[in-house]
């Protein structure tokens, strides 16, 4: 792209002003009046791009005629947007003047329309460059926490998700590239993310509904993982990683890689990643009856291995790209908790108690984009993918459950020609899923899931007002031949002791088998408006009603899940009055969200905030409840007299039932950002999220009110950073739930660049939990046997090129 402009400066000294008609030129600078190099200026609603050279110039030719939006794009400045005028035979020349901004602002890659955390209606975080690398972890979740408005639900740091202003699941859908990443991370929080952080380019976070983008599955947010695997461009450029982890003698390489012709783009990246059983703090009771502690100080089964790569390429045209990649994904980590009733003084071979889970994932993707001369559209964004997804739950060597996912995706953007001043276009998007799960676990039915939408996205900027308005209609069908409705002795502790025993092994012998077939049709409507109402202020305000149809595990599920130990009961059956389960007569209904974001922005100078307050109220939500009933969990653990409690339990698992309700979400995020000097930097945030049902009560596993600080040190060589970050106690809890103590973590990192034999490189060492304090996360399903990690220490090298 560099290239490219300076010839185009070049084209425009040599050539008269009557062969550059309809042409713009003209140089970036900053408030001092310095040049500003590598800055983009595009033309909005079209793929007119170039970038500044080291002088700030820039050329943009080929414009038709009428008004045109530039909008320029620079690192450390707040974005620039200008109205110009096109007429015939006119070359016109202007100078773009950038104000900095200590809040980073990059655009979202996988939206039809501009958006980006200081410009849209909606909210949205990015995290890339430097703050990615310094914050990836090996599990998605523990990668994002530190963003505004994400938190973790930490599953002992092997299956870490993301939940985003308290909703996670099947509420938050989580995509590479745009395209849904297909594993079964929202069927189970001890399921993992089949996703790599290591070889992302930036990773986006949508919080609130981004149904209009994504389907009813992202009505509490999502979570997009960019990275280069099918290439725009063939530059040559790179990155390597290596890194040595203290707490759990975690050893992670990593490396991408993009390379070519004028024609023809090439990428591969690979990782590789191993960590035994973690530490934790020496206070720390990491035993499930809260009694003594662990002899080694380490949260047992959370052990991983991982590794993958993906190798891409692309035709490059110049009206745009097709291209197709290949991802390998592998992993094999712990099940921290699953005991299922083991006495810790039991002694026990390791290799015969070891619970782990093995995932392997295909994930095959076709990107392409291609740029239209047409009276009406401009631009057709092509996404498609198929995936083959696989884990196995594998204990004392066998294989107890696998479950599956076959996914096939496509998604259309249709981007028309700017119309009276509005930008946007339509999008049709399919997705099919083939899930199911075998083996004496699995707690849900094979099942089809089909979806087919059609969605319309636009925006149009009104003098100091920017508009952004959609809506988009679904069809789902859920499918199911085998759901299974046993007939299991369901029942109180206390009730259990005065039964018959023969009673209780004839009441389980009875199993209704039959088919289910559910459709749908999720509607969802956006507006939003963004006001720059003075100088370097701006207000936005976003209304949304989403609407979601149910995943398949929440209508479908009976049976014993392994990372909750639970007893799990979907909402398609219910308790009648005598207390045995049978098929519900509720009506399944679509899941309906409203939710209100107001948010006030300052965007430029040394001094830049975020504050933003959301409203949701979601209506037939569906969330589990504890029926204080029991049921055997039919999971064969060999002597069942020695594993056997007092009270002859061990085998039980609480029964747990899908219901729905109406409930509440509220909160805040706040986000201020302070470059004291040239090198020193300030930031500030704080978030919360109160969810209750709305006729009284509170949600489960909800993260609490958190606040912090990052002070960063940064010169042309050496960066430093001290994060703390205080996490309040949480005691708004559901029943049969208990209160988490609050806690301060301390981080901090410190990296220098240097260059040895004309490789750009970067040394670093990054300190985390360097108090060493006792923390457990309230929203973690294992938070009582698994807290986070004591102190560590990580060492690496990270090479450029």
């Amino acid at each position: 792209m560099k290239r490219r402009s300076q010839l185009a400066v070049l084209i425009a000294a040599l050539l008269p002003a009557s062969v550059l008609a309809s042409t713009i030129e003209g140089v970036v600078l900053n408030n001092k009046g310095k040049v500003v190099t590598n800055a983009t200026v595009e033309v909005e609603g079209s793929d007119l791009k170039v970038t500044t050279d080291e002088n700030g110039k820039f050329v943009i030719t080929e414009l038709k005629n009428g008004l045109k939006e530039l909008h320029v794009v620079a690192s450390g400045y707040a974005h620039l947007h200008r109205d110009i005028t096109i007429t015939n035979d006119e070359n016109q020349s202007v100078t773009f003047n950038l104000k900095r901004s200590p809040i980073e602002v990059i655009d979202i890659e996988a939206t039809p329309i501009h958006m980006s955390a200081m410009e849209s209606a909606s909210p949205v975080s990015v995290l890339s460059g430097e703050q990615l690398r310094r914050q990836q972890a090996a599990t998605l979740g523990d990668s994002l926490e530190k963003l505004p408005g994400v938190n973790t639900n930490f599953h002992g740091k092997v299956a870490s998700t993301p939940i985003i202003r308290g909703l996670s699941g099947p509420r938050v859908l989580i995509t590479q590239n745009g395209l849904d990443v297909s594993d079964v991370s929202r069927v189970g929080p001890d399921h993992s993310v089949a996703s790599e952080a290591s070889t992302a380019q930036q990773i986006e976070v949508l919080r609130g509904p981004a149904t209009l983008f994504y389907g009813s599955g992202a009505i509490g947010g999502v979570v997009n993982v960019v990275d280069n695997r099918v290439p725009t461009d063939s530059t040559t450029r790179g990155e390597w990683n290596l890194e040595h982890n203290s707490v759990d003698n975690q050893k992670v390489a990593s490396f991408n890689a993009t390379t070519g012709t004028d024609s023809v783009a090439f990428y591969a990246d690979a990782f590789w990643r191993e960590a035994d059983d973690y530490g934790v703090p020496v206070a720390a009771d990491i035993d499930s009856d809260g009694e003594g502690h662990s002899s080694d100080y380490k949260v047992e089964n959370s052990n991983e291995e991982s590794d993958g790569f993906t190798v891409g390429a692309s035709y490059l045209m110049d009206n745009g790209f097709i291209g197709l990649a290949v991802e390998q994904f592998n992993r094999q980590y712990g099940i921290p908790g699953h005991t299922h009733g083991e006495e810790e003084e039991e002694e026990h071979n390791d290799d015969e108690e070891s619970v782990f889970a093995d995932l392997e994932q295909t994930k095959v993707q076709l990107l392409g984009e291609y740029n239209l001369d047409n009276k009406w559209l401009n631009k057709i964004n092509l996404r498609a993918g198929h995936t083959d997804y696989e884990h196995a739950e594998i204990e004392s060597g066998a294989v107890g459950t696998t479950f599956k996912n076959e996914t096939n995706e496509l998604r259309i953007d249709l981007l028309h020609n700017q119309f009276n001043e509005w930008n946007g276009g339509i999008s049709f998007h399919y997705k099919q899923s083939d899930v199911e799960a075998q083996g004496e676990e699995a707690f849900t039915p094979p099942s089809e899931t089909e979806s087919f939408a059609v969605a319309l996205m636009e925006e149009r900027h009104f003098g100091d007002f920017l508009v952004q308005v959609g809506a988009r209609i679904e069809r789902v069908t859920i499918e199911a031949g085998d759901v299974l409705l046993p007939n299991i002795d369901a029942h109180a502790h206390d009730e259990a002791e005065e039964a018959d025993e023969h009673d209780h092994e004839e009441s389980a012998e009875t199993t209704r088998v039959f088919d289910v077939e559910h459709e749908f049709t999720p509607v969802s409507l956006s507006a939003g408006v963004v006001w720059d109402f003075t100088s370097n202020y701006n207000l936005g305000l976003s209304i949304s009603r989403s609407e979601r149809a149910p995943s398949a595990s929440e209508l479908l599920s009976f049976g014993p899940h392994i990372g909750t130990g639970t007893y799990e009961v979907g909402a398609l059956f219910d308790l009648d009055e005598d207390g045995h389960l049978g098929l519900s007569e509720q009506a399944i209904d679509l899941e309906t969200a409203n939710n209100i974001d107001l948010t006030l922005r300052k965007t430029q100078g040394d001094v830049g905030f975020i504050l933003n307050a959301f409203y949701n109220q979601v209506d037939n939500y569906y969330y589990q409840i504890d029926t204080g009933l029991y049921a055997e969990s039919g999971h064969d653990h060999g002597d069942e007299e020695e594993l056997a409690d007092e009270h002859g339990h061990s085998s039980e698992l609480p029964v747990y039932l899908f219901k729905t309700d109406d409930v509440v979400l509220h909160g805040f995020e706040a986000q201020i950002a302070w470059q004291l000097t040239d090198e020193f930097k300030l930031d500030v945030f704080s978030d919360y999220v109160r969810a209750r049902l709305k006729d009284g009560g509170d949600l489960p596993r909800t993260p609490t009110l958190r606040f912090g600080s990052e002070l960063s040190y940064q010169t042309d060589k050496l960066s430093a950073h001290i994060h703390v970050t205080r996490y309040q106690k949480q005691d708004r809890t559901a029943p049969q739930e208990t209160a988490t103590d609050g806690y301060t973590l301390v981080d901090a990192s410190i990296s220098y660049d240097l260059s040895v034999l004309n490789q750009d490189m970067s040394v670093y060492l990054r300190g985390t939990n360097l108090t060493d304090t006792e923390a457990r996360v309230h929203s973690s399903f294992v938070k009582d046997i698994a807290p986070r990690p004591g102190r560590s220490f990580a060492l690496g090298i990270r090479g450029y090129f």
